[in-house]
C-alpha cells in the first residue's frame, strides 16, 4: 500500500509541475507570443500603420494554438473528422485541448486506481470508462443541438422565403436570420453570410454550413439551394415547400418518438441497472462485491457481462430507432 502511495504522490507531482510549465509557456505565449503579434498586426492594420491582404483576416480553425503541435496532428489520419465532430457538438475547444482533456482524465482515473486493491485488467477497464462516459457526453452535446437547430428550421425558411418575397437577395435573407434568428442556427447562418461576404463562393459556404451541423434536414436546404442557384427557379416557393415538408417529417417523427418511448425507457432501465445494483452491493458488502476485481475469474465474468451487456444495449436501441 505504501508502494502505491509512493507512485501516486510522484504523479502529482509530475502533473503539478507540468500544468506550473504551462501556466508559464500560456503567459509567455498571451504577451509575447505569436498570438500577441497576430494581435499587434491586426491593430497596426485598423489605425491604417500596416497593410495586409483581406484574406490573412479569414478565421481557420486550427487543430493547436501551438504550431508543432497543429502540424504532427495534421499528419494524423483522419483527424479532420474529430475536429468537425467537435464543431457540430458546438464545443470551442480545439483537437489539442480535446485530446489533453482525454489523457488528465485517464490519468487521473490511473491514479485514484491505484488505492484500490484490483488488478492491471481492471485498472485498465477504471481508465477506459470515464473516457467513454466523456465521448458519449459529447455526442449528446451534438444530437441535442442537431435536434435544436432542426426544430428551428422551418420557421427560419419561412423567414428566409418572407424576405426574398420583400426583395432581398439570398445573402441578405441568411444575414437578416443571423440578426433576427435565435442560437444555435442563428450564428450558423450568420457564419454563412460571413463567409460569402468575405469572398467565398456560396457553394462552398453553405458546404460549410452542412460540416458543422450534422442534419439531414439542413442538407435538404443546401442542396435545394445549390440546384436553385444552377438551374434557375422560385427559390422562395422551394423554401416554403421545403419548411412543410420539414415540419411534417418532424410531426412524424414526433408520433413515432411517443410509439416507441417504452422501448426506450426499458432499454434505459435494463442498461442501468446492473451499474445501480453494483454500486449499491460496493456501500452494502463492498467484500463481496470487491471479487470482481481482484480475482482473474471475477475480472473473467466481468469482462463477459460488460461485453454482452454492450451488445444487447446496441440492439434494443436499433430496436426503437426508426429513420423517417
Amino acid at each position: 500500500m505504501m508502494y502505491w502511495s509512493s507512485i501516486s504522490f510522484a504523479l502529482l507531482i509530475l502533473l503539478s509541475a507540468g500544468f506550473f510549465i504551462l501556466g508559464i509557456y500560456r503567459f509567455w505565449s498571451d504577451y509575447w507570443g505569436k498570438n500577441a503579434a497576430i494581435i499587434k498586426a491586426r491593430l497596426r492594420v485598423i489605425t491604417g500603420d500596416l497593410h495586409v491582404d483581406s484574406q490573412s483576416l479569414l478565421k481557420t480553425r486550427q487543430l493547436s494554438h501551438v504550431n508543432w503541435i497543429n502540424n504532427i496532428l495534421r499528419r494524423i489520419p483522419r483527424i479532420e473528422g474529430l475536429d468537425i465532430f467537435l464543431t457540430q457538438a458546438g464545443m470551442t475547444f480545439n483537437v489539442s485541448a480535446f485530446i489533453t482533456r482525454c489523457i488528465l482524465l485517464i490519468l487521473a482515473t490511473f491514479v485514484l486506481g491505484l488505492s484500490m486493491d484490483a488488478l492491471s485488467r481492471i485498472q485498465f477497464i477504471y481508465c477506459i470508462i470515464p473516457l467513454l462516459i466523456w465521448i458519449t457526453y459529447l455526442q449528446h452535446k451534438r444530437r441535442q443541438r442537431v435536434l435544436q437547430i432542426e426544430a428551428q428550421l422551418p420557421d427560419t425558411l419561412d423567414l428566409m422565403a418572407r424576405a426574398m418575397q420583400a426583395g432581398h437577395a439570398f445573402s441578405s435573407a441568411l444575414l437578416i436570420v443571423g440578426s433576427e434568428g435565435a442560437p444555435p442556427i442563428q450564428i450558423e447562418f450568420q457564419t454563412t453570410f460571413d463567409e460569402i461576404n468575405f469572398g467565398i463562393s456560396t457553394e462552398t459556404a453553405l458546404h460549410h454550413l452542412t460540416q458543422r451541423v450534422a442534419s439531414r434536414d439542413l442538407r435538404f436546404f443546401v442542396v435545394a439551394t445549390l440546384i436553385q442557384l444552377e438551374t434557375g427557379g422560385n427559390l422562395t416557393e422551394i423554401l416554403k415547400s421545403l419548411a412543410g415538408l420539414i415540419r411534417d417529417r418532424q410531426r412524424i417523427a414526433g408520433s413515432v418518438r411517443v410509439l416507441s418511448a417504452e422501448g426506450r425507457l426499458s432499454a434505459w432501465i435494463l442498461g442501468g441497472l446492473p451499474f445501480v445494483i453494483a454500486a449499491t452491493l460496493s456501500i452494502i458488502s463492498p467484500d463481496f462485491i470487491s471479487k470482481l476485481w481482484t480475482e482473474e475469474l471475477g475480472i473473467l465474468m466481468l469482462e463477459i457481462s460488460l461485453s454482452l451487456m454492450a451488445v444487447g444495449i446496441w440492439w434494443m436501441w436499433n430496436m426503437v430507432r426508426v429513420r423517417i
